[in-house]
């Protein structure tokens, strides 16, 4: 199976920004061999699509509102999203938990919403230094991810997927090995097993995020169970972006 490789984008990239930056990537890309998803800020959206038209990339967004209805000043609703071309959508970023305070249940909404949109949910589950360091992270991990996926059916699980970001690795240039992450990834398949079905657990696609470069990529190209890679600031520079793009297909 192709990997699947998402870029994130966070608070980087003015619409002139994005048009610059794609230009240069796009004339690099060649559609390789992964599902390559590039989440922009809301206000790239527009040009992205419009330049990714045709091309073997989905778009996808950073956040969405919980709910659709109006009068909810300075959020974007899925319609929105979807008429913006936006395919997925990134939830529960451990950024958005913590400096935006964004619970479990508001998080569950979220995944909710984007689901009836018909978009897919990117949700980011993953301990902190201290649930690593006091030896709680897989318990930290089966929580959030039952949180997450509360009142969701087996067959929506389809449009999930769970992306894996140590708190403590995202922007740190530190990160797992690879037996950490195997383990992880094989205890979130146990979580989706036990709550849903084995077949669901089999087939639920996680992938890893946090400080992947060219140089450390390679670690996480072979690990079992992983589909693929959900890369952060990685993905700022277009030729840096390429060449991880380039070691995990």
């Amino acid at each position: 199976m192709n990997k699947i490789v998402i870029a994130n984008f966070k608070m980087n990239k003015t619409d002139k920004e994005t048009k610059e930056y794609l230009i240069n990537f796009l004339a690099k890309y060649e559609d390789y061999k992964s599902n390559l998803i590039m989440a922009f800020p809301f206000t790239s959206l527009a040009t992205a699509k419009y330049m990714l038209d045709g091309r073997k990339i989905a778009l996808g967004a950073q956040n969405i509102c919980e709910d659709d209805k109006e009068g909810c000043t300075g959020e974007i609703s899925g319609k929105m999203l979807v008429d913006c071309g936006v395919k997925y959508v990134i939830v529960g970023h451990s950024e958005r938990r913590n400096k935006f305070k964004e619970d479990s249940k508001k998080i569950n909404n979220k995944i909710k919403n984007a689901l009836k949109n018909r978009m897919t949910a990117i949700v980011c589950v993953g301990e902190s230094l201290v649930d690593r360091n006091i030896m709680n992270t897989l318990s930290t991990l089966k929580r959030q991810i039952e949180d997450a996926l509360k009142g969701l059916y087996e067959n929506e699980l389809e449009n999930i997927i769970i992306a894996y970001e140590p708190v403590w690795a995202i922007g740190s240039g530190k990160t797992p090995t690879a037996k950490e992450v195997e383990l992880a990834v094989k205890s979130i398949r146990k979580v989706i097993s036990d709550d849903f079905s084995s077949k669901a657990g089999e087939q639920i696609k996680i992938v890893y995020g946090g400080s992947l470069t060219p140089k450390n990529i390679g670690v996480f190209k072979d690990i079992k169970g992983l589909d693929g890679v959900l890369v952060g600031r990685g993905c700022l520079d277009s030729n840096i972006f390429i060449q991880i793009i380039n070691s995990i297909i």
